[in-house]
Order: structure tokens, then C-alpha cells, then sequence
């Protein structure tokens, strides 16, 4: 039974069964009827994005209790409960993920050309698991939907994909974060079988063994580690994004991603606080070979998406920093910048697939003058270069700057080396915007330019939009997160 008599009205349950919704009324459509797919998909999107805007608005920003809770009695037998709730951590990541499906089903509208209902339904599918992966309060749930994103992911790289290695990548993308997330099972037993619980509330108080601690920490690293990704979990990344379709590359560094991160911040902190202390040497180093390695890797790439892919490897060490600094700054900085990047990379990704579905390819060489051909582009690609270079002003300096701030209060020898990375990072993103932007025309490779589309420029005007919003005004974000943050450095010390 339901908590109360008023659970259905909860907009966090409403928010969670629209994508639920949507997908029945798809699979009542004939699938020739494609531009009535469209709609009602991107309808349902666009509700379950108001949704989310709903819970934000009625959020309190005063507490770091969890907000809009509902409990669903699974298994009493065996003290199993489906309990969902947000606090101000899970709250950004929620409205990431439904604006994002929304930008994807848009970015989409023409570029796919078989399948489309089924490619419609793969990302409602997606939408739904990734809403339950923030908002489920229950540990063994979360494994559910954190392994469950695997299947329509997986469907969209091996089905949709741009190129021939698709299915390989696909399979790659499956079988490298699969294998990690085992080890993260058996750890859930372990913890099941001691505390009788699997409420993300009671095992936050829960007190393990020094020894158990590591052991654990070390099994839910191995599936995070994968999902960020860390340097040397990382092979998969290019590769899948290299071969996905745009829209499955925009949902895989927008949000996959960041399902790593949150994963550090909702267990391995406050559950393992001694085991992550204990191993912060080898975050920080792991984080600074990704910092630096994926800066340099970047900049000897040629294909577009590869170049964004590893640049994203770079940013997610400095996340990863952040996280590991045990300081109010380094936490909301890290939790700005997964939520910057999720806005910059997507942008990114987004700019590279109008260029490839206009002239099929993605090697940088055939691409110089772009400016003087598609200014509007140009201008768009310049400031999302800016952004993911952390300029002042954008929503990535505030949150680089941040975690810097808090490595700072952990270690100057670690801030200058991470520093070098910001330098590295404005090294391969002028040289990308240079190569593609300036230079003369190569007519002999393409002939005919169309710059961006009114359905391409509202998308990229609200990415511009969020992104100066919080980088100009980033207190209408932190305000929610800070509560959240310091209960977090409390359960960990």
C-alpha cells in the first residue's frame, strides 16, 4: 500500500510515469504514421521537462531531507521498498536528463529514417530508467535502473549508429560496463545480508568494518569508475561515441556519464566515509592522468566526435576531484561542472552532428571556412568552445573554479597540476575552433553549405541560454544544492 492518500499527486511519481505513458500511446500508432510518432513523443517529452520544472519550483531549498518522498510496499517479507524522493543533488540531474530527452527527440526529427518509432520508444524507455536512477531511495532499485540504461543505450549505438563498427562499439559499450557493475552486485548482497536493508536512508547510518568498508568501496568503484569515465575504464568511450547516432551521443555525455559521479556522491562517500578517504591518493592520481592524458589525447585527434569524446575524459577528472576534496567547494563545484558539461558536451555533440548530417563525415580536414559560409554556426560553435574551455562568465568557470578552490584547501601540488589541465583544455579547443572555422574553403571536398535551420537554432539558443544562465547567476543552483552538500560532508566525517 501507498504511504498516504495523496501519493498519486506527487510530482515526482507524475513526472516518472509521462515517458511511461508516451511509450503505450507509441506502440498504439502505426508505425508508418512517422510525423504522428514525432509529435506525440516530443509531447511527452516536453510535459515530463515541464514536470521536472515543477519540482524545482516547489522545492525547498532550506533543508537537505529528501523532498516528494512516496513509499510502495515491494517485497515485506523480505523488507524490500520502492521509495523515491529527491534532495538537492538529484534534483539538477533529473531536470538534465528530461531536458535533454527533449533536445534529443528534436535534434532527431529528420535524421532518422528507419525504425523511427522504435528509436522514438528506445529514448522513452531510456528517459523513464534514467528518471528512476535519481530519484530511487532504495540501493538495490538503483542497480536495477543504473544497469537497466545499458539495454536502450545499447539498442541506440548498435541500431542507429553512423558507421559500420556500430555493432561493435554497441557491444563494447555493453560488455565494458556490465562487467564492472558484478562486482557492485555482490556488494549489494554483502551489504543486504548484514544490515537487512537495502533503504539508501538506513545504510547511511549504518556502521561497516574498516576492512568491509574497502572491500565495498573498491567493488562500487569498479561500476563507477567504468560509467565516469575514469583513465584506464575509459576505452569504450571514443568508440561509442564515434559510432552512435548524434542524439545518442548527446544523451551519452549529458547524462550516462554523470551516473558515475552521482554514484560516488549518493554511496561511496557517505556509506565508505574511512574507505574513501583512504583511497583519495588514487583518485587524485587517476584523476590527473585523465586531466592530462585526455587533454593531449585530444589534441592529436582528427575525427570530431573523438576530439569531444576525450576532451569529456579531461572534465570528468577534474569531477572527480572535486568530489574527493571532502570540501564544501570541491562538492558543489564538481556537481556545477557534471552539470555544465551535460549542457556544454551536448552542445558540442549537437554542433559536430549538423555537420555530419549535412556532409557525412566527421574528419576535421575536410572541414576550414566554415565561417564564411555559416556564420550562425560559427557563432554558436565559438561560444560552446568558450564554455568548455571554462571562460568567465559561462557555467563551466564556475564550476572548474570551485574545484580548484576546494583541491586548493586538499593540496597545492595537486592544484597546479590539475591548473595545467584548464591550460591544456584552452590549448585543444581554440586549435579545434581555428581548424574548422577559419581558413579557406576546400570546395573540392564539399561545394554546397547551409548554415543552421530554425529547429537547430532553437535548440542551440536554449543551450546558450542555460549555460550563461548559470554561469551569470549560479546561486539559483547552488542555493538548492548546498544543504544537500554540507549533509553529505557530515555523513562522510
Amino acid at each position: 500500500m501507498f504511504s498516504s492518500d495523496m501519493e498519486f499527486l506527487n510530482p515526482l511519481i507524475l513526472t516518472s510515469l509521462l515517458p511511461l505513458v508516451g511509450i503505450f500511446v507509441l506502440l498504439l500508432i502505426p508505425a508508418p504514421k512517422e510525423i504522428l510518432c514525432r509529435n506525440v513523443a516530443l509531447l511527452t517529452s516536453c510535459m515530463t521537462f515541464l514536470c521536472s520544472l515543477i519540482l524545482w519550483i516547489h522545492f525547498d531549498s532550506g533543508t537537505s531531507f529528501f523532498q516528494y518522498n512516496s513509499t510502495f510496499v515491494w517485497f515485506p517479507s523480505l523488507n524490500f521498498h520502492y521509495s523515491i524522493g529527491l534532495d538537492g543533488i538529484s534534483l539538477f540531474f533529473l531536470i538534465l536528463t528530461t531536458f535533454l530527452i527533449m533536445v534529443c527527440i528534436l535534434i532527431s526529427w529528420s535524421a532518422v529514417k528507419k525504425y523511427l518509432k522504435e528509436y522514438l520508444i528506445s529514448f522513452l524507455i531510456l528517459e523513464f530508467f534514467l528518471i528512476q536512477v535519481f530519484s530511487v531511495l532504495d540501493i538495490l532499485l538503483f542497480y536495477v535502473y543504473f544497469e537497466s540504461v545499458l539495454i536502450p543505450m545499447f539498442l541506440i549505438v548498435g541500431i542507429w549508429g553512423s558507421r559500420l563498427r556500430k555493432i561493435r562499439a554497441a557491444y563494447q559499450f555493453f560488455l565494458y560496463t556490465l562487467i564492472g557493475s558484478v562486482l557492485m552486485l555482490l556488494a549489494l548482497l554483502v551489504i543486504y545480508f548484514q544490515t537487512g536493508s537495502t533503504d539508501l536512508q538506513v545504510l547511511w547510518y549504518s556502521q561497516f568494518s574498516e576492512t568491509k568498508q574497502t572491500i565495498l568501496w573498491l567493488a562500487f568503484f569498479a561500476s563507477f569508475a567504468v560509467k565516469i569515465p575514469m583513465v584506464p575504464f575509459h576505452i569504450w568511450l571514443p568508440e561509442a561515441h564515434a559510432e552512435a547516432p548524434t542524439a545518442g551521443s548527446v544523451i551519452l555525455a549529458g547524462i550516462l556519464l554523470k551516473m558515475g559521479g552521482y554514484g560516488f556522491l549518493r554511496f561511496s562517500l557517505p556509506m565508505f566515509p574511512v574507505a574513501s578517504i583512504f583511497f583519495s591518493p588514487l583518485i587524485f592520481t587517476l584523476s590527473l592522468i585523465a586531466i592530462i592524458y585526455g587533454s593531449l589525447t585530444t589534441l592529436r585527434q582528427i575525427d570530431l566526435k573523438k576530439i569531444i569524446a576525450y576532451s569529456s575524459v579531461s572534465h570528468m577528472g577534474f569531477v572527480t576531484l572535486g568530489i574527493f576534496s571532502f570540501n564544501l567547494q570541491g562538492l558543489e563545484g564538481s556537481i556545477l561542472l557534471m552539470l555544465s558539461h551535460g549542457l556544454v558536451s551536448s552542445a558540442l555533440f549537437f554542433c559536430v552532428g549538423i555537420l555530419y548530417d549535412r556532409y557525412k563525415t566527421r574528419v576535421i580536414k575536410y572541414y576550414t571556412g566554415l565561417m564564411q559560409v555559416m556564420p550562425l554556426f560559427g557563432l554558436f560553435f565559438l561560444f560552446f568552445i568558450f564554455t568548455s574551455m571554462g571562460f568567465p562568465g559561462t557555467s563551466s568557470f564556475i564550476g572548474e573554479i570551485l574545484v580548484l578552490m576546494g583541491c586548493f584547501q586538499t593540496s597545492t601540488f595537486l592544484t597546479f597540476f590539475a591548473a595545467l589541465g584548464v591550460i591544456l583544455g584552452a590549448s585543444y579547443s581554440i586549435w579545434l575552433f581555428n581548424r574548422v572555422n577559419f581558413g579557406s574553403l576546400k570546395l573540392k571536398y564539399i561545394k554546397i553549405y547551409q548554415d543552421v535551420s530554425r529547429r537547430e537554432f532553437i535548440v542551440l539558443l536554449c543551450f546558450v541560454f542555460l549555460i550563461l544562465w548559470m554561469g551569470l547567476y549560479p546561486s539559483s543552483f547552488l542555493n538548492e544544492i548546498h544543504y544537500s552538500s554540507v549533509n553529505l560532508l557530515v555523513l562522510t566525517f
